[in-house]
């Protein structure tokens, strides 16, 4: 946090450390032990600002993607999208320790497609499918892998995937940014950005540059929550020496 947060105090950044814990405690007592009242509780649990871009954009007819960093409890706001719209997301449940989880949200009604397992052939085929049954695709954007293509990150060299990108180009699907975190307790709120069309505004052969708008959003979004950022516990994995991104 210190490296990347530079116009915080040690203070602030010791603040955000300790909420980081506390968030992580209390997302799995949600997820573990709330998850069957979730229903029951959804309407004071979740505050939805920006409903109407959503709506829009399906108004369209060629699906929507929806794309969001691990903030908050990432679980949960996937639970809520998907009982008012027809979703599917992209996960990594190959952990051992996570993929009970997983399993958990699955019979929950949580559809998803398991990128370490899927083939890139069956992932695009999938995916594209839904978009064109005019469906809601979640893409969680700040994945790393070292064999995604380079893009910058906090202005970093480092590895993002442009499944986003190739996928909104391909289609003519809007991108909506979005993001949710918890606001106090067991209350969370959850922003939906207006639509980003980038297939008007780049060419096919510019993903990495769509990918670098987007990327732009993850960082200005983990910046207002940081304590809420799932990802910060292996974050210097990701940095690489500075060179062309291409």
């Amino acid at each position: 946090m210190r490296d990347l947060l530079e116009d915080k105090r040690p203070a602030e950044i010791a603040g955000f450390c300790r909420a980081y814990f506390q968030n992580l405690a209390v997302s799995l007592y949600e997820i573990l032990i709330e998850s069957d009242q979730l229903e029951s509780s959804a309407d004071w649990r979740f505050e939805l600002e920006g409903e109407n871009y959503l709506q829009e954009a399906l108004g369209l007819g060629r699906g929507a993607i929806l794309f969001s960093p691990h903030l908050g409890n990432f679980f949960f706001y996937y639970w809520y999208f998907s009982t008012r719209y027809p979703c599917l997301a992209v996960v990594t449940a190959g952990s051992r320790e996570l993929r009970p989880i997983y399993q958990l949200y699955h019979d929950m009604g949580c559809r998803g497609l398991d990128y370490d397992e899927a083939s890139p052939m069956e992932l695009w085929k999938t995916l594209s499918g839904h978009l064109r049954d005019n469906g809601v695709v979640l893409l969680l954007g700040d994945f790393w892998r070292r064999s995604f293509p380079k893009t910058t990150f906090f202005g970093r060299v480092s590895r993002s995937p442009n499944g986003t990108a190739a996928l909104a180009f391909a289609n003519q699907v809007p991108v909506i940014p979005f993001y949710g975190w918890r606001t106090k307790g067991f209350k969370h709120r959850l922003v939906l950005e207006p639509s980003r069309l980038l297939y008007e505004r780049y060419p096919k052969n510019q993903r990495i540059e769509a990918t670098g708008e987007l990327n732009t959003f993850l960082e200005t979004t983990i910046r207002r929550v940081p304590s809420q950022w799932f990802y910060w516990f292996n974050i210097h994995e990701r940095w690489e020496e500075p060179g062309v991104i291409s």
